[in-house]
């Protein structure tokens, strides 16, 4: 009895020593596990948990915070954003707890910065820009070289993602140069991970700047370029290595490079083969089938799509890569005679369609699915409607599947009917805008916009001075020529373009550069600055559907307004309506 005694005892000893050194983390091991968790990050979010709850056992209100936000990032990117938001707030809580120091600040910065990632990973574009922002002003603070680049990373990214492709690209340049200055700052290993992050950020840039402009194919060689770069700086990264080899292949299949392209995918297999990673490897197969399909290689295309097929039930995560195997399988089977098969798989498509549309129409797609998805579907329904009645009838199947099908094609003729309305009125509302913005350029008319409420100091009294100046028409003509030569730049889309700034960068004053504008425009210098901005979202919302479906504050910041309800007033006096009725309207 003793012995059971003295046992149990011993027990609960060990017991309590070891709960008591889980709750005294050293500052070594805090270090450690903060490495750790930021390194499966990316790569393996389960195996960051386990590394970010260990350290959640520490009494350290600093390793607690840094925990905790670590934590809400990760469970976002799992889904669970409830669990997100209250690990966030609890980190917040842990920070008020430390002393004011330059620990807590950097703490702060290393929060805000999963708090950032988080809110990106809801797709709440602008919030995660602000949170960003107030982070880059702490690492500014303590001059943290390492987070003042992951906040400038982010920032640059968040562009693309809004598709501020121009200004994403100039400030991941302007990034490029910043970790070659600070090169000493960084480990060996962060150095070439933070060349492979902002090579790729450039590389997609350019992709998807192509994707908006088909007829600019110089801007794949830039792409195909920083892919290189971003395959040679990630030798030790597999992950950005896969992503950025998967993209290149991309970039052949656009330039027609079938050869290059295909060789580039099976690296892929290869290497998501041996890192054993599916994901990838389903999009790999997918891509490999495309590139059969395009060459006409049909039997060799299915072998690679029907390996896309049982991948993606593995995954669960490429049900994109299977909707358009089949949609490719339907069409194969469509080549080749074979309507039952043809008819099995544009059912598929169609069956699915509906419930991936919305992913279809994601941004993040554009990576590896550039080939597009407009009229898949009609052509789908054609396949169906081709083959359907024929394999009813082989099967002999009663009337009441007979009545089933005219009642599903009278809904989708319906359907297609309704959707072909609402374009032909979306298309006259266009045509109209396009039509009143080619009067307007056209016309030597003299028009007098109604002038703001409010005009700040310095632009009241600069067109007090315009009344009488006078200045040479050559000199005019040249500032007008940089003008728009900034125009065709977007430099107007930076929160900075302001008179004075202008001035600067044209070489001229703010007094002559105000009376130009006036002269020329009809306008004051933030009227015709807003009716750049305004026009530049106008089409944006008429040529990309993405960029619609964006909020008004992360429209506004994308176009350097510094809040939406300006936004929102300026674009209400240039269109008449607000910026999500005229999205309502396309």
């Amino acid at each position: 009895m003793r012995l059971i005694i003295s046992f149990l005892l011993f027990f609960l000893l060990n017991t309590a020593f070891a709960q008591q050194s889980d709750a005294k983390i050293t500052e070594e091991k805090y270090l450690l596990l903060q490495d750790k968790i930021r390194l499966n990050l990316n790569a393996n979010v389960d195996s960051a948990l386990v590394y970010a709850h260990q350290l959640a056992k520490s009494n350290n209100n600093k390793h607690l915070a840094f925990a905790n936000g670590a934590i809400s990032c990760l469970l976002q990117i799992k889904g669970d954003t409830k669990q997100s938001k209250e690990k966030y707030k609890k980190a917040l809580q842990y920070l008020d707890k430390m002393p004011e120091s330059v620990d807590k600040t950097q703490t702060t910065s290393f929060v805000y910065n999963y708090g950032g990632l988080a809110e990106w990973n809801r797709g709440n574009f602008s919030n995660a820009l602000e949170i960003y922002q107030k982070g880059m002003k702490l690492s500014l603070q303590i001059n943290d070289i390492t987070q003042i680049f992951k906040f400038k990373i982010n920032i640059a990214l968040i562009n693309g993602e809004v598709g501020n492709y121009q200004l994403a690209i100039k400030n991941l340049r302007q990034l490029d140069e910043f970790v070659d200055k600070n090169e000493g700052f960084f480990t060996k290993e962060q150095l070439l991970n933070n060349k492979s992050t902002v090579n790729r950020g450039l590389a997609s840039s350019y992709e998807s700047y192509f994707m908006k402009n088909l007829s600019k194919r110089y801007l794949l060689d830039s792409a195909e370029y920083y892919y290189k770069r971003t395959i040679n700086y990630s030798q030790n990264f597999t992950q950005n290595k896969i992503a950025a080899k998967l993209s290149l292949g991309n970039v052949y299949n656009w330039k027609g490079d079938y050869k290059s392209a295909e060789k580039t995918y099976y690296d892929v297999v290869f290497l998501a083969n041996q890192n054993n990673l599916p994901v990838a490897l389903c999009v790999a197969n997918y891509n490999l089938g495309d590139i059969h399909f395009t060459t006409k290689k049909y039997d060799k295309a299915l072998v690679f799509f029907k390996k896309c097929d049982s991948l993606s039930f593995v995954t669960n995560s490429n049900e994109i890569d299977y909707l358009k195997s089949n949609y490719y399988q339907a069409k194969i089977y469509n080549i080749q005679k074979k309507p039952e098969l043809a008819y099995k798989h544009s059912k598929i498509y169609l069956d699915n369609y509906e419930k991936f549309e919305e992913k279809l129409n994601k941004e993040t797609l554009e990576v590896n699915y550039k080939q597009g998805v407009d009229g898949l579907t009609d052509e789908m329904v054609s396949i169906e409607k081709k083959y359907k009645s024929e394999v009813l009838l082989n099967r002999a199947l009663r009337i009441f599947y007979v009545l089933l099908f005219v009642g599903i094609v009278f809904l989708l003729i319906k359907n297609i009917r309704d959707k072909n309305k609402a374009h032909k009125k979306m298309n006259a509302l266009i045509e109209e805008f396009k039509a009143n913005i080619e009067k307007k350029n056209n016309a030597e008319i003299d028009i007098i916009e109604e002038k703001e409420e409010i005009f700040e100091t310095e632009e009241v009294h600069l067109k007090k001075e315009n009344i009488t100046l006078s200045i040479d028409e050559a000199k005019e003509n040249k500032i007008v020529e940089k003008l728009l030569a900034l125009e065709n730049k977007l430099e107007y889309l930076n929160a900075d373009f302001t008179l004075p700034y202008v001035a600067k960068k044209i070489k001229t004053n703010t007094t002559y550069l105000s009376y130009v504008v006036n002269k020329r425009f009809g306008k004051s210098f933030g009227e015709y600055s807003n009716e750049l901005k305004i026009n530049y979202v106008i089409n944006e919302m008429i040529t990309n559907h993405m960029y619609r479906k964006y909020s008004t504050q992360a429209i506004a910041e994308s176009v350097g307004f510094k809040n939406a309800v300006s936004f929102a007033k300026s674009f209400r006096k240039r269109t008449g309506v607000s910026p999500a009725q005229f999205a309502s309207n396309i």
